[in-house]
C-alpha cells in the first residue's frame, strides 16, 4: 500500500488533466479511459466525429468533460480544443494519451514526477521505436521528424512523433496554425522557440497489430508536414536564429560576446577557419536573398560556429557591393567573352550585370572560390599565432 499512497500523494502535487483524443478507436478506447482513471478523475474527452461505436461507449463517462465534433476535424483541432477546455477549467498542465491503446496510464505518475524536477517543461514520451510490431514506417517517419526538429531548434530529441506527452498550458503559444497530425510537430517547435524546455521521458509502448487503428493517410498527412517543415526551417533560418543571435550577443554584451562565444569557442582552428571561409564563399556567391538561409543550412549540416560564418559573410556589405560586382564581372572576362567594357565608378549599373550575367555569375563563383580559401587559409594561420602567443604569456 505504501508505494500507491506515494503515488497519490505525488499526483495530488500538480494540478493537471488527461486529454484523451479519440476517432473511431471503440475496440481500445474503454480500456484506455478505465486505466487513467485508475490515476485521476481530471480527464478531458474529444471525440472527433466518430462513426463507431465511441459516442455509445462515452455514455458510460458522463461524469467526465466531453467534447463532441459533429465531424472529424483532425487530431490538431482535437487537442487544441482540449487545451481550451483544460485553460477554462483551470489545469496547469495537460497529459495526452492516444486512444489506440499503445499507451499506458501507469506512465503517468512519471510524467508528473518529472515535472516536478523540470517545472514548465514539455514532456514528450519516448518509445522503443527497436522493438517487436512497430511498423517500419513509423520509425522512419520519427527519424524523419527528429531531423528536422533538431535543425529548427538545436534540441536533439529521441522521439517527436509520441502523442503521449505533457504540456504546460499557459507557456504554449496563444494561436496555431494547423488541424491535423502535423500540429503535434507545430506545437513543440514554436513551444522550443518560446523558451519552453521541451525533452523526451521514458515510456513503455504496446503496438498490437489486431487492436491498433492508424488514421495516418501517408500521402496527404505526409505532404502536410513536409509543407509544415518547409515554413518552419525557412522561419528559423531568416526569424530564429538571427533573433536568438542577437538576443544572446545583447545581454552579454557584444564585446564579451564575441571574445567568448567566438575567439574562445571549443572549435578548433581549423573549424573557425572553415566558419570563415564558409562565410565569404556565401557572402560573394551571387545567391541574392537566399544568403542567410543557405549560411546557416551549410554551417549547421557542417555543424560550423553560426557566429562567425555569419558575421564573415558580412562581407557583402553595402559599401563593399560595387568592389564585390565588379570584381565578379571582371573575373568572369576571363572566362567568358563580356558585351561592354566595364568601369568601376559610377556607371557600373544593374543593366551591366543583366547584359553580361553569364559572366558575372561565373566570375562570382570564381571570386568567391578563391577569395574563401585564400582568407581561410591566412584566417588558420592567424589563429594558430593567436592562440601560440596566448600559451606561451
Amino acid at each position: 500500500m505504501k508505494p500507491i499512497l506515494l503515488q497519490q500523494e505525488l499526483l495530488s502535487l500538480t494540478h493537471f488533466c488527461v486529454i484523451v483524443p479519440t476517432y473511431n478507436n471503440h475496440k481500445t478506447l474503454k480500456r484506455v479511459l478505465d486505466s487513467v482513471l485508475d490515476y485521476t478523475l481530471n480527464v478531458i474527452i474529444v471525440n472527433d466525429g466518430s462513426t463507431d461505436e465511441t459516442s455509445e461507449i462515452l455514455k458510460s463517462y458522463s461524469h467526465l468533460i466531453q467534447i463532441h465534433h459533429p465531424e472529424n476535424l483532425g487530431k490538431g483541432r482535437a487537442l487544441r480544443n482540449g487545451f481550451r477546455k483544460a485553460i477554462e477549467t483551470g489545469f496547469e498542465y495537460a497529459i495526452t494519451i492516444d486512444s489506440d491503446g499503445q499507451h499506458f496510464a501507469s506512465d503517468i505518475p512519471n510524467f508528473i514526477a518529472e515535472i516536478q524536477k523540470e517545472p514548465n517543461s514539455l514532456l514528450i514520451g519516448s518509445r522503443n521505436m527497436t522493438q517487436e510490431n512497430v511498423p517500419k514506417k513509423s520509425s522512419f517517419g520519427n527519424k524523419f521528424s527528429n531531423f528536422w526538429f533538431q535543425f529548427e531548434t538545436g534540441i536533439k530529441l529521441d522521439d517527436t512523433q509520441s502523442g503521449y506527452r505533457l504540456y504546460p498550458l499557459q507557456l504554449l503559444p496563444k494561436q496555431f496554425y494547423t488541424n491535423k497530425f502535423e500540429f503535434e510537430i507545430e506545437v513543440i517547435v514554436r513551444s522550443a522557440w518560446k523558451g519552453v524546455l521541451v525533452k523526451n521521458i521514458a515510456i513503455e509502448i504496446l503496438y498490437d497489430p489486431a487492436e491498433r487503428v492508424s488514421h495516418f493517410r501517408p500521402f496527404k498527412d505526409f505532404t502536410r508536414i513536409s509543407i509544415l517543415n518547409t515554413v518552419l526551417v525557412l522561419n528559423s533560418l531568416l526569424y530564429i536564429k538571427p533573433r536568438d543571435f542577437f538576443r544572446k550577443a545583447k545581454k552579454k554584451g557584444f564585446k564579451k560576446f564575441f571574445l567568448e562565444d567566438i575567439l574562445e569557442s571549443n572549435d578548433s582552428n581549423f573549424k573557425k577557419a572553415a566558419a570563415i571561409a564558409l562565410g565569404i564563399f556565401i557572402g560573394i556567391s551571387p545567391f541574392w536573398g537566399f544568403q542567410t538561409v543557405l549560411l546557416l543550412s551549410f554551417a549547421t549540416l557542417l555543424r560550423l560556429n553560426k557566429v562567425i560564418a555569419y558575421l564573415s559573410s558580412n562581407v557583402s556589405f553595402p559599401p563593399f557591393i560595387p568592389f564585390i560586382i565588379y570584381g565578379s564581372l571582371k573575373m568572369g572576362s576571363y572566362f567568358v567573352s563580356n558585351k561592354t567594357t566595364l568601369v568601376l565608378d559610377s556607371s557600373l549599373t544593374l543593366d551591366d550585370i543583366q547584359q553580361n550575367a553569364t559572366q558575372y555569375i561565373v566570375g562570382s563563383l570564381i571570386l568567391a572560390t578563391v577569395s574563401s580559401l585564400t582568407i581561410g587559409f591566412l584566417s588558420y594561420l592567424l589563429l594558430t599565432f593567436f592562440n601560440s602567443t596566448k600559451n606561451k604569456k
